[in-house]
């Protein structure tokens, strides 16, 4: 078997950022993944949050937001690379893992039993995982995917990794990349993150992104209370838990801040405004699947006090920066 870091799924300890205590203890799979590599690495995931607070409503979607791979390499000398597919994917799997590289790649959520009750064996759903050790042989994968550590075996193993042939001859090999530490000279970590904290301050939003969020919605909300739910949890995907997620996390980058002796009431004020927006979107969600089973419209006020609270948190870290 080829392993980078010796995990068992039943002792892993996930990160507080996938807390049960947390509003959304789920983000979206690529941030998770990461999230979960970096800790298991030994580094601090959470100095890496400042590109959260520059995400926006992007007219079908809010911002998928990522970590920028400028970002990782600055704060923790890791390289994110494409992987090219040229073989079979468990054999390019194997390969990065024995040179001690993690591997990003797009797998189907059919295949993974730690979806059980919402994708595995139910629905054909991409998502990114994070393979740490791989068997061919036996048929065996661990991997970091969403809150957690786990493994595959047998047949999901061979369905996965499609080691029978692909599915049908036009299909695409899905995009993979691949974590490569580099030896260079590291600042403080909290120094660096300071530093892109203040670079994508300077990303934020001109027109606050609720207000053009909501303009929308009305629009989209004669359809939207038609149609199947299964379309309204596509859309709640994109877009309540993008930036209700999003937000979380910035409130918890201001807490470590803070941790670090970052002392401003300033960030204490953003911070909470942050939390009141993802809270607020965790309602808005459920307020908003309910009137889809009724056929009702839903009054949007809801986005009025989440476009209040972040034109609050923006002014206060905006004004910090000065």
């Amino acid at each position: 078997m080829k392993q980078i870091i010796a995990l068992n799924p039943a002792g892993y300890l996930r990160h507080l950022i996938h807390a049960e205590s947390r509003i959304w203890s789920e983000t979206n799979c690529y941030v998770d993944a990461l999230v979960e590599v970096l800790h298991s690495m030994g580094f601090e995931p959470i100095a890496a949050l400042p590109f959260t607070l520059g995400i926006d409503f992007e007219g079908d979607q809010w911002t998928f937001f990522k970590f920028p791979h400028a970002d990782i390499f600055d704060l923790y000398g890791m390289e994110i690379q494409e992987l090219a597919i040229w073989r079979s994917l468990a054999q390019h799997v194997e390969e990065q893992i024995a040179n001690g590289h993690p591997v990003l790649v797009e797998l189907d959520s059919y295949f993974l039993p730690d979806t059980a009750g919402t994708a595995y064996q139910l629905a054909h759903v991409k998502t990114t995982i994070a393979a740490n050790e791989i068997d061919i042989d036996h048929q065996h994968l661990g991997y970091f995917h969403n809150q957690g550590y786990y493994h595959v075996e047998g047949s999901n193993f061979t369905d996965i990794f499609q080691m029978e042939g692909m599915v049908h001859p036009r299909m695409l090999p899905p995009y993979v990349e691949f974590l490569k530490r580099r030896d260079r000279q590291q600042g403080s970590l909290l120094e660096t993150s300071l530093s892109l904290f203040k670079k994508h301050l300077s990303l934020i939003p001109k027109k606050n992104p609720f207000l053009v969020f909501k303009e929308k919605l009305s629009q989209d909300m004669a359809w939207l209370i038609t149609a199947e739910m299964e379309r309204f949890h596509a859309y709640s995907f994109a877009n309540l838990r993008q930036y209700g997620a999003c937000f979380e996390l910035s409130a918890t980058y201001l807490e470590w801040l803070l941790g670090q002796g970052v002392d401003s009431k300033g960030l204490s004020d953003a911070k909470i405004k942050f939390l009141e927006i993802s809270n607020t979107a965790k309602i808005f969600q459920f307020k908003l699947a309910r009137s889809m089973s009724r056929r009702r419209p839903l009054e949007l006020d809801m986005i009025d006090t989440m476009a209040q609270s972040w034109d609050s948190a923006i002014w206060k870290l905006l004004h910090l920066a000065k």
